[in-house]
């Protein structure tokens, strides 16, 4: 049996009619996909943002309460290497230029073959022209750097339609891939979009299908911030409801886009008749928040608006006809269900990941009773199904990273020492911290702006958008919760300061 697991990153799982009815979007071709397929209600994320969540799926290891973004350790295993190693002849298609930096070495060298489409984002792919910028990169320099958001324009400025643009690229790079290589024995094959991520660049005739404000992004800035908790503040004081209707309208015309590509790649699968021996699984690595609360992109707290995330899985000996699959499940879970849909064997170190094939074969409803998610140097969440928690570190309590390099960390979530280019501090002790992990590990001290000290208690299944906070008027639920969090951390390991930075007793 070939498998084909395809990300589209930052897609919220509300935008999308098979699991919110009134969405406007339209996504017909994944319409399709679902109505043969499982489709997931309750799968989320583990750890954030991109190159956490890709380590999960590479490694089958949560890495948010060790250490934060960066490149594969030497002892993790990979994930194609493991494929690989049963026959499968492995390939990937991406366009997620994280990847080729410095801070996710060891990710892509596991494959037999490698495409990768440049130039999104801050890509360094052509060289940025002294010429003055337009006036919708103009926009996005309000409250981004000049030379990343003119290193975007420089990229993308020759692009003239759709067919230029990284859904595009990507999926028809994919349907080749397939072309060439799906005649040659079982393959696996990794497809990654960057779109639908920031930013909200969108040619038509998308950029004009749900937009109804009558304006352009000559207009409005496409590329909030989000990163830096200052410029999310100003940016936010000074914005519309007009602005935020603009940008909202741009994304979801951009996960139409990616629709569209996504369907000619399908029609490739018809042509080749592969679905009869072929596993999909089309999912995304979080979604993005898009001024809900005040504020944009995937930072903590971990609302269930970008925690909780689409996954659609076809198997041609399981196949779902748009069964509703309702357990707990996480990215880290991926890791585990390719490795045995190929017939591999399971790392033994193997501590996080759990494979969803008893659900897709029905044989059970349930793989886990609750899970634990977040990013590195912030709080920690825990969600039953029924109940969700957001527990906020304490202030003046130790974090460490734990790693067997030591690299510059990039780090996304605001650290109070600096981003990339600084030298982290001086490792204080290096020792065996990690039961699973056969090497001694340097403990480097760090600082983190956490992004709230407040705490929240929410009841998903009478508040499904989270907008009642119970942490004082739930007393019995919330110690539930933080116990069963405790139960977790103690399950799938952490560092001992974790517990007190968390407020939480220390290990049972």
């Amino acid at each position: 049996m070939n498998i084909i697991l395809i990300l589209v990153d930052s897609l919220n799982k509300h935008c999308l009619q098979m699991f919110n009815p009134q969405s406007e979007c339209r996504t017909p071709f994944l319409d399709r996909f679902g109505e043969k397929s499982h489709i997931f209600e309750n799968h989320f994320i583990a750890s954030l943002p991109c190159m956490p969540a890709r380590r999960e799926i590479f490694a089958g290891r949560k890495e948010f309460l060790w250490r934060p973004w960066g490149s594969l350790e030497v002892f993790d295993p990979r994930l194609p290497s493991i494929i690989g190693a049963k026959g499968f002849n492995t390939g990937i298609v991406t366009d997620h230029y994280h990847y080729w930096e410095e801070e996710a070495n060891g990710y892509l060298q596991g494959f037999r073959s490698i495409e990768f489409i440049r130039g999104h984002e801050y890509d360094a792919w052509r060289v940025p022209d002294a010429e003055p910028l337009p006036k919708w990169v103009e926009k996005m320099a309000e409250f981004r750097a000049r030379q990343y958001v003119g290193q975007y324009y420089a990229n993308v400025r020759d692009f003239k339609d759709e067919e230029d643009y990284f859904p595009a690229k990507v999926f028809s790079k994919a349907a080749d891939w397939l072309a060439d290589n799906a005649s040659k024995g079982p393959f696996f094959l990794q497809i990654e979009s960057f779109d639908v991520h920031e930013p909200f660049d969108t040619p038509e005739p998308y950029g004009s299908m749900y937009n109804r404000t009558g304006k352009s992004k000559d207009d409005f800035n496409i590329w909030p911030p989000y990163q830096v908790y200052d410029d999310l503040d100003a940016f936010m004081a000074q914005t519309s409801e007009e602005e935020l209707a603009f940008l909202r309208s741009q994304y979801l015309g951009k996960a139409t886009m990616a629709d569209v590509w996504f369907g000619r790649f399908m029609d490739k699968m018809d042509e080749l008749s592969l679905w009869g021996d072929t596993m999909v699984i089309f999912t995304t690595d979080h979604g993005h928040d898009l001024g809900e609360r005040g504020i944009f992109g995937k930072q903590h707290p971990h609302y269930d608006s970008h925690a909780n995330i689409p996954m659609i899985v076809w198997h041609p000996e399981h196949q779902g006809d748009g069964r509703r699959v309702t357990g707990l499940t996480q990215t880290v879970d991926l890791f585990a269900t390719v490795i045995e849909a190929a017939g591999a064997d399971l790392p033994e170190a193997n501590r996080h990941s759990r494979s969803l094939m008893p659900l897709i074969r029905n044989e059970s409803a349930d793989i886990r009773d609750a899970i634990l998610y977040g990013t590195f140097g912030q709080g920690i969440c825990v969600c039953d199904g029924d109940w969700t928690l957001f527990r906020a570190p304490l202030e003046g309590k130790p974090l460490y990273v734990y790693s067997t390099a030591i690299t510059r960390p990039l780090i996304v979530d605001n650290p109070v020492d600096g981003r990339v280019g600084k030298l982290p501090e001086p490792p204080v002790d290096q020792g065996y911290f990690d039961p699973t992990v056969p090497l001694p590990m340097w403990k480097i001290p760090i600082e983190i702006d956490p992004r709230t000290r407040e705490n929240y208690l929410y009841n998903r299944a009478q508040d499904p958008g989270q907008t009642r906070n119970l942490w004082d008027s739930e007393p019995e639920q919330r110690e539930r919760l933080l116990a069963l969090a405790r139960k977790l951390m103690d399950e799938e390991g952490c560092p001992p300061e974790q517990y007190e930075r968390l407020g939480m007793a220390g290990p049972h």
